[in-house]
């Protein structure tokens, strides 16, 4: 594997961000991985495969929780290293069903628990990202901690007590942080790490040092 031409860097008021370690040619893919975590939002149920997010008419169900779909038996199968541990706590929580936010944040737990850890923590991890508590008003702050014991709620059938969540990982920091980072098409909640990440358009070089996260912006 080819050594990364970018690097983190960190800014008193810009926040974190990736600059280039090395000159760098316009479209050229500096870094690609799979999200931490990803999930189907709400009004997409049923509609999309929670594996490969493509639709289809007739999805099989998960016949433990009855929640998750699939286009196929190999999405099924691949799917269920991430679905295995949410399996049980959607089982739990019927006929209620968690706000996406928890089941994604509860998804990227696993993840972060993991022994190996994922490809896309490489480049910049969980615990890199800003959750910039300090700019959120009391009423988002209010709504994360209502999130906060909604998730411990939902994660009692895998997690029930929260010393056994990773080192130093805060529940409302992990909100704010997974919120502020979620992108994607309407009907994916997604918390994106990098998944090609910088393909450089609308210019003709990248110099070093250059700030790369500037030119990734849309």
């Amino acid at each position: 594997m080819e050594p990364l031409k970018v690097e983190k860097f960190s800014s008193t008021d810009r926040g974190n961000g990736l600059r280039a370690s090395a000159p760098l040619r316009p479209g050229e893919l500096l870094f690609r991985s799979d999200p931490l975590a990803y999930t189907v939002c709400k009004g997409s149920r049923g509609v999309v495969c929670d594996r490969c997010l493509l639709g289809k008419e007739k999805l099989m169900r998960c016949s433990q929780c009855r929640v998750a779909k699939y286009c196929s038996a190999k999405c099924q199968k691949k799917g269920w290293p991430d679905h295995k541990r949410e399996c049980k706590c959607l089982k739990s929580c019927k006929p209620r069903y968690p706000p996406d936010s928890v089941r994604l944040l509860g998804r990227a737990v696993v993840k972060l628990m993991e022994e190996t850890p994922s490809e896309s923590e490489k480049l910049y991890s969980f615990y890199d990202l800003e959750s910039n508590i300090n700019k959120l008003t009391e009423d988002k702050k209010e709504g994360l901690r209502q999130l906060a014991m909604t998730f411990q709620h939902f994660m009692r059938e895998e997690i029930p007590d929260a010393s056994q969540l990773p080192p130093s990982f805060d529940i409302f920091e992990a909100f704010a942080k997974a919120l502020l980072q979620s992108q994607g098409p309407p009907w994916m909640e997604v918390l994106l790490m990098f998944c090609d990440v910088g393909r450089i358009p609308f210019v003709d070089r990248v110099t070093l040092g250059s700030e790369v996260t500037d030119f990734c912006r849309e």
